[in-house]
Formats: structure tokens, sequence, C-alpha cells
């Protein structure tokens, strides 16, 4: 007799994915394990609990790709480069996980405070930020400025830009399809423009002096 295929875990996930976003975190396991073709015991042998696999679906690990990046530029290359590559993986990041939460808040599907780290989400990007920039302040390359605000202005700019994205090419956000709407991969060459000309924007009141 032929082995059945093993499920991987992004098949689970992306099981997971699809009846949160119709049912928000109320959607049970049961159902995922069905979607999936797999029992509820193996999800749990995967994702320790409920709130794990929720976040993982989302697209929220605890720590995003891009930051896991930053900690090996600090001091390195060129910060100006270094600055427009990490902004646009924190874009890229934004346009994957925002348009997902957006379509649970339009369908009032609450997620429950229990189930959010509580550093995560622009609160901990911003920290992050900042702490990569004072790092580079603290090495005379970038000036002395407010770091906090430049990351502020960073993550606040690029979550508007994602969101203003989502807004225009999904007018109907109830639809579930409108999740997927906003593809930044199928305009990368615009979308790195604009972080190249975000920083730019800013560049003249950070540069080294």
């Amino acid at each position: 007799m032929a082995r059945k295929p093993k499920i991987t875990n992004q098949q689970i996930l992306e099981a997971a994915r699809e009846i949160f976003l119709q049912q928000g975190f109320g959607g049970s396991t049961i159902e995922i394990a069905q979607l999936a073709g797999i029992s509820e015991a193996l999800i749990f042998k995967r994702f320790s609990t409920k709130e794990e696999l929720f976040l993982a679906a989302m697209g929220l690990p605890e720590k995003a790709v891009w930051m896991k990046e930053l900690e090996n530029l600090c001091g390195k290359g060129d910060i100006k480069e270094n600055l427009i590559q990490v902004c646009f993986a924190i874009l890229e990041f934004y346009s994957e996980v925002m348009p997902r939460f957006m379509m649970l808040r339009s369908r009032g599907n609450a997620i429950p405070e229990n189930c959010m780290i509580k550093e995560q989400g622009p609160v901990q990007d911003v920290k992050v930020l900042t702490d990569f920039l004072e790092q580079e302040i603290s090495l005379s390359r970038l000036r002395p400025v407010n770091a906090k605000i430049i990351a502020h202005v960073l993550v606040g700019t690029l979550m508007n830009y994602v969101l203003a994205e989502q807004i225009q090419f999904s007018p109907n956000s109830c639809q579930t399809e409108a999740v997927h709407a906003f593809d930044l991969k199928q305009q990368p060459k615009l979308e790195f423009s604009f972080v190249q000309g975000l920083i730019e924007a800013i560049w003249q009141g950070i540069a080294p002096i």
C-alpha cells in the first residue's frame, strides 16, 4: 500500500488561515483539521496551542525576517542602502500581514488579547528599528537625531502606504479575495522606488555630518 503523503506545516497553515479569515479566532481546530485532511491531534503535534497556530497562520512570527537581517547590518556596509533594503523588507512584511487583519476587523472577528504577543506589531517594529538607528548613531554612521521619531516616521509611512494600496485595490474588503488584492510582488519596481524616495526624503536630516 502506498504511503500517504506527509502534510507540511505550510499546508496546515493555509487551511488554518482560510478558516480564521472566515470565522476569526473562533474557528475551530476541528474544522481546520477537516479542511487539511488530517486529525486534530496532528495539528497540536505541530503547534502547541491554538494561539500559536493563529499567529503563524496570520504571518506573525515572534521575530520577522527583516528583524533577523537587521541584526547583521549594524556598522556594516552603506548605511543608506541598508535603510532602503530594510524598509523594503518591512514593506513586504506589511503587504502580506496587514490585509489579513483588515479582513478580520472588517468582519467583526475580534482577536483575543491573550492571542497577541504584547510587543508584536508596530510597537515592536518601532522599538527594533529605533535600537538599530541608535547603534548606528553611536558609531557616527548617522548624525545625532531622535532615533525613535525617525523609526516612527519610517514604520508609519510604510504602514500607511500598504493601507492605502489595499483600500485602492479592494474597496469591497468583505470578500475573501480582497486579502490577496494587494500583492507587492506584482509591482516590485514601483514599491522599491517608493522606499528609495522615502529614505531620500529623510536622508538630509540623518546623514552623518
